[in-house]
């Protein structure tokens, strides 16, 4: 399953990035994670996990463990899910265009369980998920 995505934030990528990297700010545009705790000290980097509750609308709340796979200030961020119900990666690609950012994201993986068999409608549903997550972001970026 892929799901790929484009979209534009009024603002400069260094700006986007540092906001959409940073786990203080996951449950404001990621609005279905109830948590997000970082496991181990120091600075969000390459290795750095997270345990996310997560309850997406209509769906019971399932715990994950994510990781930051690739972190490339200010371009890039890959996250690996390691542990929970789906293993569904993603990255987003922070591209300057002027004052504005053009965002790249790209989620991929392998539907698990029963879910494999309905792939083409789970992966509409996912993919609105996270079109509502970049709005969200979008929104509390250019509100600033």
């Amino acid at each position: 399953m892929k799901i790929v995505e484009t979209f534009y934030v009024d603002r400069p990528r260094e700006v986007v990035f540092d906001y959409a990297t940073n786990p203080a700010h996951l449950g404001e545009w990621q609005t279905s994670n109830r948590s997000v705790e970082q496991l181990g000290d120091g600075p969000p980097g390459p290795g750095t996990r997270f345990r996310e509750r997560t309850k997406p609308p209509g769906r019971r709340e399932f715990v994950q463990i994510t990781e930051f796979a690739e972190l490339v200030r200010p371009a890039l961020l890959r996250v690996r899910v390691v542990d929970g119900p789906q293993l569904i990666d993603g990255a987003w690609r922070f591209e300057p265009e002027g004052e504005r950012t053009r965002v790249t994201f790209v989620a991929e993986g392998q539907l698990r369980g029963l879910l494999r068999f309905l792939t083409p409608i789970v992966r509409r549903l996912i993919a609105r998920q996270f079109a509502t997550y970049h709005r969200n972001l979008r929104r509390n970026l250019e509100a600033d």
